[in-house]
């Protein structure tokens, strides 16, 4: 049996549970804190996120992407499937070809939707206003504009200084990215990122444009669709979404700079051109017609596999990126954060408030195998399509196409959280 596939059954009591007394205080509101938070609402416990930025109304990013095992959580919130399925991508392949623009082979996705459940792909920015807006609508408490300077664990209490402010909480989650500031106090140690080898250049923009143009045009005027160029250390994949209105477009490619220069920054087009030398031409059409201010130059930064993702007394947690920073390349990075906020609100919920220090552990304990395997798959296909044989792969397709594995995407986080606590927290106690 493949791991992790036990626990996909709905297991949730239609009830909905006592009042815990947990008070739950989650710093940061990206999709592992609103989650986190959502879940921890409908599993009896109060939740508040502390949040540094100041509106809710900036729409950051470009191009997310939820596979089906974090569907399962969406579909468990009243009207959210209904508000994210309009602005969602919807294509029924992946279109592969050479730098040179020659056709290699192309990946229907066929009954996957039926056999594993609805996946989402949208604009960042706008799939994260409506779950923000839900988690508003269920009277979660979130603090904008707060900086934190200082998470503290003792014997009797926890939680973080924010403005100068102490606040206390029964949990404290750090859902704070990946320059986390929890992780010094979990680790005992400054835990800098490292450069991955590797960064990005990526846009989100109106196809207006696009569409006049004959070079891109097939990409648009036909309803959404989904291409991917791949060379030698270098893919270019490009996105229509919204019946072909609007355009993304993401190509990673090979950069040795170091992390502390900064993550993400306005990209170039003349450098980014220059890196596409000899690709297709639609391929530096869609780079010369994206707008200067929507194109993004990202450093794809990584950590090791953390030791633990809990504080030494037991009070706080690593959730979502802090725990387990994603390549893009696995197209998981979001669904596990959801996926660590759906297991510890179960787990919160099993423990009881006297017990919280079992529940963030036996939290780790079922969430951890299961991150490090999902991690390695961004690295296995970024190889896949950077270092393969490229005078073979017409012959042999299946050395690029992207994996679909059943253990990732037919999994209930929720579901099994419940199955596997009593006998984690009875291994923990031993």
């Amino acid at each position: 049996m493949a791991p992790f596939m036990d626990g996909t059954a709905e297991s949730v009591p239609s009830d909905k549970p006592k009042p815990s007394g947990i008070h739950v205080l989650i710093v940061g509101a990206g999709f592992a804190g609103i989650t986190a938070a959502i879940e921890c609402v409908r599993h009896g416990h109060t939740a508040q996120i502390l949040e540094s930025y100041k509106s809710t109304n900036v729409q950051l990013g470009d191009i997310i992407s939820f596979g089906s095992n974090s569907s399962r959580i969406f579909k468990r919130w009243p009207g959210i499937p209904e508000k994210l399925d309009p602005i969602c991508h919807r294509s029924e392949k992946l279109e592969y070809r050479y730098w040179n623009g020659e056709h290699i082979y192309t990946q229907y996705w066929g009954t996957e939707e039926e056999n594993f459940g609805k996946r989402y792909n949208g604009h960042r920015g706008e799939i994260h206003k409506i779950i923000y807006d839900y988690a508003i609508e269920l009277g979660i408490d979130v603090k904008l504009g707060q900086k934190v300077s200082e998470y503290f664990e003792t014997d009797t209490e926890v939680g973080v200084v924010s403005n100068g402010e102490r606040i206390l909480a029964n949990v404290v989650l750090g859902a704070d990215g990946v320059r986390s500031k929890a992780r010094t106090l979990v680790l005992g140690y400054n835990d800098d990122p490292k450069p991955s080898g590797y960064a990005i250049y990526r846009a989100w923009m109106d196809s207006t444009e696009l569409a006049k143009n004959d070079l891109t045009k097939d990409l648009v005027i036909n309803g959404d669709s989904h291409t991917g160029w791949l060379g030698p250390d270098i893919h270019f994949l490009a996105a229509s979404i919204k019946n072909g209105k609007e355009f993304s477009w993401v190509f990673t490619h090979k950069d040795e700079r170091n992390v502390n220069e900064g993550w993400a920054e306005p990209g170039n087009h003349e450098d980014a051109c220059k890196l596409l030398e000899g690709w297709a031409p639609e391929v530096h059409a869609i780079v010369r017609m994206t707008p200067p201010e929507r194109l993004v130059d990202w450093k794809l930064v990584y950590r090791d596999p953390l030791p633990t993702w809990v504080s030494p007394k037991g009070k706080i947690a690593l959730i979502g990126d802090a725990a387990h920073p994603f390549l893009p390349t696995s197209i998981q990075g979001a669904s596990q954060a959801m996926e660590d906020g759906s297991c510890i609100a179960v787990c919160l919920e099993l423990a009881g408030k006297e017990h919280v220090g079992d529940a963030l552990r036996a939290y780790e304990k079922i969430r951890y195998e299961r991150v490090r395997l999902t991690q390695k798959t961004g690295e296995t296909t970024r190889d896949a399509w950077h270092k393969a044989d490229f005078t073979k792969l017409k012959e042999n397709p299946d050395a690029i196409k992207l994996k679909r594995e059943e253990w990732v995407l037919n999994h209930d986080a929720e579901a099994h959280a419940y199955k596997m606590y009593p006998e984690v927290v009875k291994e923990l106690r031993r």
